[in-house]
């Protein structure tokens, strides 16, 4: 195992799966508390939309993207759904639709649209520069310290999405805006790197594998970042050993980690019952 990740490469996939994994994995906590498991599906597929529309006119496919991102997450910010028949999900899932539905007009114009698309769906976690990870680790960092510094903000308003108590809210709440830009500009940067699919694992496996076994804010945040170091760790082993797509192998790890998660829940529930 040490020779294995004695490879530079192999060294740059791990170290940015993790710095992925931390960051997600507690920017997870409050996307499932608030109820909206889909919003990185449709932040990634508002960036894969400004790709799209880089690819047509032949622009940076990166600057367009992270400004299409950003836009979604503030206008995203600004949901709140008072009739009790919707949920907030439903208008994610909207966006969701509609951007896909524009990608693919753009992208069936624009010459080199799909090799883009393809890049930002499944991702490129070997070939990640330095660079790369020097500045997804930096915004990532920050990021962390701003959540860390005001984490009772943040989770004061997650538990009023999570009862439903939205109606205090103001129109433009600065923590809720500033909670939809983090998520944005993590999506962005992450999905460049590791993909749609294991961006949304993290997001969610994470805090739901932690949900299940503590609970309180600090236990379900620290067990969510373990489980998303695991997971990377797992993930990219298995990916290299055995010569597996990185980003498949660690949304299968991630799976790994939550079905464990599950039979522990089950046996604790068993001998309580007992």
């Amino acid at each position: 195992m040490a020779d294995l990740f004695a490879l530079e490469f192999v060294r740059n996939a791990l170290l940015v799966s993790i710095v992925m994994g931390l960051l997600l994995s507690y920017l997870g906590v409050h996307v499932v508390g608030r109820g909206i498991v889909f919003v990185d599906l449709a932040l990634g597929q508002i960036s894969m939309l400004g790709v799209a529309v880089a690819a047509y006119f032949e622009q940076d496919p990166l600057v367009i993207s992270i400004a299409f991102t950003l836009v979604g997450a503030f206008l995203m910010s600004f949901i709140k759904v008072h009739d009790k028949r919707l949920k907030v999900e439903s208008i994610i899932g909207i966006v969701y639709a509609v951007s896909s539905a524009v990608t693919v007009l753009l992208i069936s114009k624009a010459a080199h649209g799909d090799a883009d698309i393809q890049e930002v769906l499944f991702g490129s976690i070997f070939t990640v520069t330095d660079n790369q990870i020097i500045a997804m680790a930096v915004v990532f960092g920050l990021l962390g310290v701003i959540h860390f510094i005001f984490r009772k903000q943040f989770f004061l308003i997650t538990k009023k999405y999570e009862t439903m108590d939205v109606e205090e809210l103001s129109s433009f709440n600065l923590w809720n805006f500033l909670f939809y830009i983090s998520i944005g500009l993590a999506i962005v940067l992450a999905v460049r790197a590791g993909g749609v699919i294991p961006v949304f694992a993290y997001l969610v496996v994470c805090p739901v594998s932690a949900l299940l076994l503590t609970k309180g804010n600090t236990g379900v945040v620290l067990l969510s970042l373990l489980v998303g170091v695991i997971g990377s760790f797992l993930g990219i082993y298995f990916s290299v050993q055995f010569d597996f797509p990185a980003g498949a192998s660690i949304v299968a790890m991630l799976g790994v980690l939550f079905a464990v998660a599950s039979v522990i829940r089950l046996a604790k529930k068993s001998d309580s019952a007992a």
